[in-house]
């Protein structure tokens, strides 16, 4: 099974370091990187995908250094990134979307299956919420080795971040999701837990200890 880790990742945007040694492991299942903006766990992601350099510290997958990987090939092996923004290409339809990951649509529309009725709208013309859906759905056809999402349930109702939580959970993968509290949805799930304070891990359990 996949696992992917930071060990001592430093990152700098030009002057200000954004992480200061971060160490941390996602096993298979379910990893919550929790903290305010400006935490650093967005930065902790895109570490993790390629799409930040290190300034420092490795990035590790499957006891593999590839801190020098870039970006696309770490997707090219089974990383599925799904930013906070930009994530769905506005210009075209949900159907074309979903087309850019996979020609069989029916396990996103089962997954989710309130896209049947958009399938011909363009993707910039859809709610927030519904954005994020058409995101996770094609991250759910590209059936990755490691999915690392930002804000994954940004603008969904509770039941539909419920819902998208049991899938995210059920994946047989490493997943890495980044969130500003514990979702109500993960209360009683398993799932790895660091939260993020300023750019350094102040807490790594269990999400049970975090409720107690």
């Amino acid at each position: 099974m996949t696992t992917i880790a930071l060990r001592h990742a430093r990152v700098r945007y030009g002057p200000l370091e954004a992480l200061h040694g971060v160490t941390l492991t996602a096993p298979p299942g379910l990893t919550v990187l929790l903290g305010r903006n400006g935490s650093g766990r967005t930065t902790v992601l895109r570490a993790l995908a390629g799409t930040v350099a290190l300034s420092g510290g490795a990035v590790v997958w499957d006891g593999a250094d590839v801190t020098g990987v870039p970006a696309f090939e770490r997707a090219r092996r089974g990383l599925c990134l799904v930013p906070e923004r930009r994530a769905v290409f506005g210009s075209l339809t949900v159907r074309e979307n979903l087309g850019l990951t996979s020609a069989r649509h029916g396990p996103a529309l089962d997954a989710y299956p309130q896209l049947r009725p958009l399938l011909e709208r363009r993707a910039g013309t859809l709610s927030g919420g519904e954005q994020r859906i058409l995101a996770l759905s094609r991250a759910l056809l590209a059936h990755a080795r490691v999915v690392l999402v930002d804000e994954p349930v940004q603008g969904m109702s509770p039941p539909v971040a419920a819902r998208t939580y049991e899938l995210l959970s059920g994946l047989d993968a490493c997943v890495v999701v980044a969130e500003q509290r514990l979702p109500p949805a993960l209360r009683g799930r398993p799932a790895v837990v660091y939260e993020l304070r300023r750019g350094a891990v102040a807490f790594a359990g269990e999400a049970g200890e975090l409720t107690r």
